[in-house]
């Protein structure tokens, strides 16, 4: 597992709730007796909230006690009221791995972030941000869902009929997603063809880079289409839909139990940036919080856009073909599996 006599640091990727960490975990305790481990295993975190100081529980972030059995590297790196992107991961990153390397300890990078990840392994470098226009896309957004939803079934600015599904299902943005995924198509095919239509924020991203550069958003840098030979082995776990859809379910139920609901009510009274605000499972509790709803319906309306952003990371990986899966099982079973992998 380790980065000495000739292996490769590992990567443990996969979506939410796959049991990640708690693999992570298993093989730290698994590679402190073994001789050929240059030195300690310490943990480094590819989680784009897990960055939030406060935002603890509903990040699933290690607890107190594993962050003081295991180092763990790049969580609570900023207040959640604070702008934090993609090339400030990267930056973090850097600075961590070499901390890690002047320890002559070795890293386990965990995650589900992919574009935190391709970023740092692929050495990406994502496109200007133009966050005025970006900020103008998304109330555009919001008005023709607003509008959408005054009207009980016809189309509005190109949000038709086809779309009603998604718009209902997705985050309350779905059609106003749809219309500037449909401009996004004309200037730059090629990357709306590379997202869903109701994804928003990815859409808003591409879109306000097309309009803010003049070029189209597909052409910066090598491409996420591209996958080279990196110095790390990719190993992801996949728990398969069914399984998966309960483990979501499952964690939420756990969440609640250690109290999630009072952090989100301490977070509440907080600022929070635009990326905080859309925590999975925060934004549907402040709503509770706020009596837009009741509190079965904040977790059912969670535990729904959980399951889409997890198939959405299942996508995203199985593209990626240096990954090695393994099934999704205990984190002894699963740690068994890769030391399988390794004979």
């Amino acid at each position: 597992m380790g980065g000495d006599g000739g292996h490769r640091p590992v990567v443990i990727v996969g979506p939410t709730a796959s049991g990640k960490s708690a693999l992570a975990l298993e093989l730290v305790r698994r590679a402190r007796p073994r001789p050929d481990i240059a030195g300690p295993t310490e943990l480094v975190s590819v989680d784009s909230m897990q960055v939030y100081r406060g935002m603890d529980i509903g990040t699933a972030k290690p607890s107190a006690a594993e962050q003081a059995e295991v180092r763990h590297h790049l969580i609570d790196l900023v207040e959640p009221a604070e702008r934090f992107t993609v090339v400030d991961y990267a930056t973090a990153f850097e600075a961590a791995m070499a901390d890690i390397a002047g320890r002559d300890a070795v890293p386990l990078l965990v995650g589900g972030t992919g574009l935190y990840l391709r970023a740092v392994i692929d050495g990406l470098t994502p496109p200007p941000e133009f966050t005025d226009i970006a900020a103008e896309l998304e109330a555009e957004a919001a008005a023709v869902s607003d509008a959408a939803a005054a009207h009980d079934g016809g189309g509005v600015d190109g949000c038709t009929a086809d779309v009603a599904a998604a718009r209902q299902a997705a985050d309350g943005g779905a059609c106003g997603a749809v219309v500037l995924h449909q401009r996004l198509a004309e200037l730059d095919p090629l990357a709306a063809s590379r997202m869903e239509p109701t994804n928003l924020r990815r859409i808003v991203r591409a879109l306000s880079v097309c309009l803010g550069s003049g070029r189209p958003f597909s052409s910066f840098g090598p491409g996420l289409q591209s996958y080279p030979e990196v110095p790390f082995r990719i190993v992801g776990i996949d728990p398969g839909r069914t399984a998966l859809d309960e483990l979501i379910g499952d964690r939420y139920r756990r969440q609640m139990e250690l109290g999630m609901l009072e952090e989100v009510r301490r977070l509440a009274a907080r600022p929070l940036s635009r990326t905080a605000a859309q925590a999975l499972g925060y934004k549907e509790l402040r709503a509770h919080l706020a009596g837009e709803c009741t509190l079965d319906e904040a977790l059912n309306v969670a535990i729904a856009r959980t399951r889409r952003f997890a198939r959405r990371q299942q996508r995203w990986f199985a593209r990626d073909p240096r990954i090695t899966w393994i099934s999704h099982g205990s984190p002894a079973e699963m740690a068994d599996q890769m030391e399988q992998l390794e004979s």
